[in-house]
């Protein structure tokens, strides 16, 4: 999973650096089965996404990023991103004074859910609208700066926010959402390995 996200951004030659974010204690990662992608790892991750996120943001600053310049966050788990929907999420914000996110519309009704008895299975208690919803991918991209000072207000307030997105809505600004793809899935559960393969195939990415 992890060798077709970075496959994937290493294609793009126009990036200046990407960062691969690990657990200080990651005894897992083998840098030496991706090859000669271009990647630079650093052990800066945290308990959280939101801290990871921002031990990245500063790690792109040792490598000369600038608050202006512009960074694109991506899951792991999402190995299906190609260089063309990364390239079309990149030359649709390029212009643009917040940023955005890869999104899709939601496609499926939406059900809350009421409390179940004590063992029971839990029931409908009504069913949500779905006008206007959109499911968040990555990459999320938006200025390096604004990035950092959304995730530390949120930080500071004790706010919880899931997504980099979240993050800047929470400052007042609203991202942009530009269409992904089904193959941009999230691989959350065991079966989504099989629907992972299925979109990917057995050839390796170039």
């Amino acid at each position: 999973m992890l060798h077709y996200a970075l496959a994937a951004f290493d294609a793009c030659s126009e990036f200046a650096q990407t960062v691969l974010v690990l657990a200080p204690d990651d005894n897992h990662f083998d840098g030496r089965r991706f090859g000669t992608l271009r990647f630079a790892v650093r052990r800066c991750g945290g308990p959280s996404r939101h801290a990871s996120v921002l031990g990245g943001l500063q790690a792109l600053t040792e490598f000369g990023a600038q608050d202006s310049d512009w960074v694109l966050v991506h899951d792991a788990a999402r190995p299906g991103i190609t260089p063309a929907l990364i390239r079309a999420l990149v030359e649709a914000l390029r212009d643009d004074p917040v940023g955005g996110i890869l999104a899709l519309p939601v496609a499926d009704t939406l059900k809350r859910e009421q409390a179940p008895a004590a063992g029971g299975l839990a029931a409908v208690q009504a069913t949500e609208s779905r006008e206007g919803l959109w499911q968040a991918q990555t990459p999320q991209m938006f200025r390096l700066g604004m990035l950092r000072q959304a995730l530390e207000d949120a930080l500071a307030s004790g706010a919880e926010v899931t997504d980099e997105a979240s993050a800047i809505e929470r400052i007042g600004h609203a991202p942009k959402l530009v269409r992904g793809s089904l193959r941009n899935f999230k691989v959350t559960y065991p079966e989504d390995f099989a629907l992972a393969e299925a979109f990917l195939g057995a050839a390796k990415p170039v």
